[in-house]
């Protein structure tokens, strides 16, 4: 539909208020408040998704949330990136990871799904695991807790608070892909807490 270059930053996460602050929401929320910080709102419904286009850096973007929940995160987004001709490599997903310690974020390249629904359903879609992502460290539950129970679960106050930190730091680290590129951007930020 375009060809100019998009990049297309998709969040991942569940749709309703049951889930709006769980740890499974980490991706919603750094798209959430990039749109407050660039005025991107996300007003448009298309493909099981709400999604905003604007710019950022200078560079054309569209900010998304698929509302088919996690584990079918693939089909809204692979969508969208057909509608607007937007390749693999302009793909920026966000999501959280129990196997990255509580607070920690890495920018990667590409890789597996590593257990992670709603990236499994991003790469049966689309055919490969060859696009950039976010990932922002929920840490492992402990023992008296299972992993459904921590994803889905709430932040503690004191949590909560470092939460705040780790997005805004998120948010600074999808801007510096953006202006400097993916190198750049993980060196930056993949050496911090």
């Amino acid at each position: 539909m375009s060809d100019k270059r998009i990049v297309l930053i998709a969040g991942l996460g569940n749709p309703g208020d049951k889930y709006e602050k769980t740890r499974h929401n980490a991706g919603f929320l750094v798209v959430d408040g990039l749109s407050h910080s660039f005025s991107i709102p996300l007003v448009k419904n298309k493909f099981d998704l709400v999604f905003g286009r604007g710019t950022m850096e200078g560079v054309d973007v569209i900010l998304a949330k698929p509302m088919a929940y996690m584990n079918r995160s693939g089909p809204p987004i692979k969508k969208l990136a057909d509608y607007y001709g937007i390749k693999c490599e302009d793909l920026f997903i966000i999501y959280d990871d129990i196997d990255l310690t509580f607070e920690r974020i890495r920018i990667k390249e590409k890789g597996g799904h590593g257990g992670h629904n709603g990236i499994r359903s991003l790469i049966d879609a689309f055919g490969t695991n060859d696009f950039p992502r976010l990932r922002l460290g929920i840490g492992r539950p402990g023992s008296s807790t299972d992993v459904t129970g921590h994803v889905l679960g709430r932040f503690t106050v004191e949590e909560a608070e470092i939460f705040t930190r780790m997005v805004d730091c998120a948010g600074k680290a999808v801007v510096a892909v953006l202006k400097d590129g993916l190198t750049v951007a993980m060196n930056n930020f993949n050496c911090l807490r």
